[in-house]
């Protein structure tokens, strides 16, 4: 089995947001003193390279070492610029048709996590949080932006087209 380290690694690095200790003990089924020490080796084994392990308030993160933050921002500025993928078109429309609306709603529609198309189209203005969920954690929810309403030539959501009905729907060759 993988060290302790790794597998913390692993869940940290597909987290969107920091994750307590005790939830780390949890997802492992590891004593939580197990974690503290593996948390505690994951930092040591990151300190001189890109990645960093955070600590703030017993919630661990990981962030990229500071010294390339200069090629982080030239990255994301160019990603910025370039067309939105299929998935992002995907979870934009779930946003603007069912918004505001949970992550967990997004995903259960796409049938798949949306981490990484929430925090791209709110990198380029389309959506925004938009309060939080009456449930517990209380998750944010997210609607489409005054600037996605812009770019699409759209004053209100009321504008937008109605969606097919399921029988109306082309199958996808």
């Amino acid at each position: 089995m993988a060290e302790i380290h790794d597998r913390l690694m692993a869940l940290l690095f597909i987290a969107s947001e920091p994750v307590n200790s005790a939830q780390l003990a949890a997802a492992l089924d590891e004593p939580q003193e197990d974690v503290a020490a593996g948390l505690s080796a994951l930092s040591s084994r990151l300190d001189s390279g890109p990645l960093r392990l955070t600590d703030h308030h017993d919630c661990y993160r990981l962030v990229t070492a500071p010294e390339y933050s200069d090629d982080v921002r030239r990255f994301l500025v160019a990603e910025a610029k370039t067309e939105l993928s299929r998935p992002a078109m995907e979870t934009l429309a779930i946003i603007a048709y069912q918004g505001p609306v949970a992550k967990a709603a997004i995903d259960q529609l796409r049938g798949v996590a949306s981490d990484t198309m929430l925090r791209n189209l709110m990198q380029r203005g389309l959506i925004v949080e938009q309060g939080t969920a009456d449930e517990p954690g209380h998750p944010p929810l997210y609607a489409v932006s005054h600037s996605f309403l812009g770019q699409v030539g759209l004053t209100s959501l009321a504008e937008l087209p109605p969606l097919p009905n399921a029988d109306e729907v082309p199958d996808e060759a």
